[in-house]
């Protein structure tokens, strides 16, 4: 089974204005609502794919509510831990001339909640996959992530890690089955810029001497290059189309990846993970399956 965990899921409520004043009243020309947190994301898209998986983490009040019932309509498992207070946040995407994004804080997790969580981690057995994305609440530990994989750590869990920089660095030696930093990012934690393949492989390599099994490097419009855990560069372009959305693509890409990799196949799971990408990133919500598909004809 594959877990996913989103610490602080929310509602996006993206609005489409042709032009946004600061300071003026503005009106909007569209609004979507989509229920979402990087976890989440990553679940929804496994659907599409027909992968199943549980989707773990925290919601309140009523808009936990409907973040929970969103979900459940959409087909997915979920066994969220229920807080006392607060609410799940709600995060604005205003679309115009720019893109504009107001993310709110979320809830407060007390030690009693995250024990809860820990308690639904418990079950994960041998051969299951757990994808941990996104930051950390400010009511958690910043060394979280580092503390579920120890926890885990006497079973033969694959552990799939979105973040950056230290959240990302001090689970290498948990030996993550999957990390996706981006260029950017994989620089930043060298303190350097990386210009080049041969120098994003380079320090992916030095990654991988760290713990990491497979560095998947997405590199946005240049496509992306993956070290696998067999030690084979492999590089992929992206897919042609007019890009809409940037939200939950490097989400998409996470659970193309992982879906692809069930295969065994690590060229088939990148082609997977950044048709993944290109379909959400050419579509107002998640990627969805046709679109994956015809995109992967591409690649």
């Amino acid at each position: 089974m594959i877990y996913t965990v989103t610490f602080n899921p929310a509602i996006d409520y993206v609005v489409r204005t042709e032009k946004m004043l600061l300071g003026s009243v503005n009106r909007s020309a569209s609004e979507e609502m989509y229920f979402g947190g990087k976890g989440i994301n990553v679940s929804i898209v496994l659907a599409e794919l027909g992968v199943p998986s549980k989707a773990l983490g925290f919601t309140a009040g009523f808009t936990g509510e409907a973040i929970e019932q969103g979900v459940k309509a959409m087909g997915i498992d979920a066994d969220f831990v229920r807080l006392s207070q607060g609410n799940s946040r709600i995060n604005v995407k205003i679309k115009a001339e720019e893109e504009t994004e107001l993310n709110g804080q979320g809830p407060h997790i007390d030690e009693k909640a995250l024990g809860e969580l820990f308690a639904k981690l418990d079950k994960l057995k041998d051969g299951d996959t757990l994808i941990l994305a996104g930051s950390i609440p400010s009511s958690l530990p910043s060394d979280i992530y580092e503390k579920i994989l120890q926890r885990l750590s006497d079973r033969k869990i694959k552990a799939v890690v979105d973040a950056t920089k230290d959240l990302l660095m001090n689970v290498l030696k948990y030996r993550p089955f999957l990390i996706k930093p981006n260029n950017h990012e994989l620089g930043e934690m060298f303190g350097t810029t990386l210009t080049s393949d041969s120098e994003i492989a380079e320090y992916a390599a030095k990654l991988q001497d760290m713990g990491a099994r497979n560095v998947l490097v997405s590199m946005a419009g240049d496509g992306a290059i993956l070290l696998d855990e067999n030690g084979k560069l492999h590089r992929c372009g992206v897919c042609k189309g007019k890009v809409r959305n940037s939200v939950g693509a490097g989400d998409s890409m996470v659970a193309g990846f992982t879906a692809g990799s069930l295969e065994g196949d690590y060229d088939y799971a990148l082609r997977l993970g950044t048709a993944c990408g290109g379909a959400t990133a050419f579509s107002d919500g998640l990627a969805k399956k046709e679109l994956i598909f015809e995109l992967i004809k591409q690649l």
